[in-house]
């Protein structure tokens, strides 16, 4: 127990010193992190880790985290006027993206269509983190910001859903259902949009109503309680066959724009575990 706590500390204190450094040098800090994993891994210090099951689980947990902190931080004021071209870049552009990437490996490579449009669907949606932690510092429009801000914290939805739907494509496939398996994957992601979205606009305003008439007797519990509404937006969309990842983005934007006591403290607690 102790020798895991040192090695992981160690990894929080490199990670920490990695931000620090690609700060100063104007790299994404996720490049950094990519080398640390190296550095870690067979090729490194040789540990080695191939629960795949497991690091989906901690994957998407993460990814959980980071939305609802894109949420809490994200101003709701900036990014109104971009919704409506972020909500259509964040599906049509992911199909878009998906169609045109697998046709750039179809061809060349002789992948079939289902393969080709699985790596499409992975390569589609940007990246929240990335978003996030990087553009934010950049000085662009502030139409522009917000728009990749929305469009980031939409898009992981359902190019989520795209994937499982893929993935789950062969039988089909194999008895001549193309069509009907396109439409069906179609109106899922549709319908999973649809439940997660009302998750999260359900959860977030009944959460802000509760916290600004609940007197709790310490600062440091609204953030725990803050965090703890968004995450169980997550789990209770996934619960209803619903895009979770849509439900805890949803419900972070409602709570951090909401008015709450302690809402410094709560976006730096969010900031934190997002970095973490």
């Amino acid at each position: 127990m102790e020798g895991s706590i040192l090695l992981g500390a160690g990894v929080v204190i490199a990670a920490i010193i990695a931000v620090r450094v690609a700060h100063g040098t104007g790299l994404p800090s996720l490049l950094i992190y990519l080398a640390l994993g190296l550095l870690l891994g067979p090729g490194g210090l040789g540990i080695v880790f191939q629960n795949a099951g497991l690091a989906r689980e901690i994957g998407l947990i993460a990814l959980a985290v980071i939305l609802a902190e894109g949420g809490l931080t994200t101003n709701w004021r900036l990014v109104r006027p971009a919704v409506p071209v972020a909500v259509v870049l964040a599906t049509v552009g992911v199909g878009v993206s998906v169609v045109a990437l697998a046709a750039c490996v179809v061809v060349p490579l002789g992948m079939d269509w289902r393969l080709a449009l699985l790596l499409g669907a992975v390569l589609a949606s940007t990246d929240a983190a990335a978003v996030f932690s990087v553009l934010r510092r950049l000085p662009l429009p502030p139409r522009l910001s917000g728009v990749l801000e929305a469009e980031s914290g939409f898009n992981d939805a359902p190019a989520v859903i795209i994937v499982a739907a893929l993935s789950t494509a062969g039988a089909a496939e194999a008895e001549g259902q193309v069509g009907g398996q396109i439409v069906d994957m179609v109106l899922d992601v549709l319908l999973e949009l649809a439940i997660g979205a009302a998750v999260g606009l359900v959860v977030g305003p009944l959460a802000a109503f509760a916290l600004r008439r609940i007197a709790l007797p310490a600062s440091g519990l609204y953030p725990l309680a803050v965090f703890s509404v968004a995450l169980a937006a997550y789990s209770g969309a996934t619960l209803a066959h619903g895009s979770g990842f849509l439900a805890v983005y949803l419900a972070g934007l409602v709570l951090g724009n909401a008015r709450l006591p302690h809402r410094a403290a709560t976006k730096g607690f969010a900031e934190g575990a997002a970095w973490l």
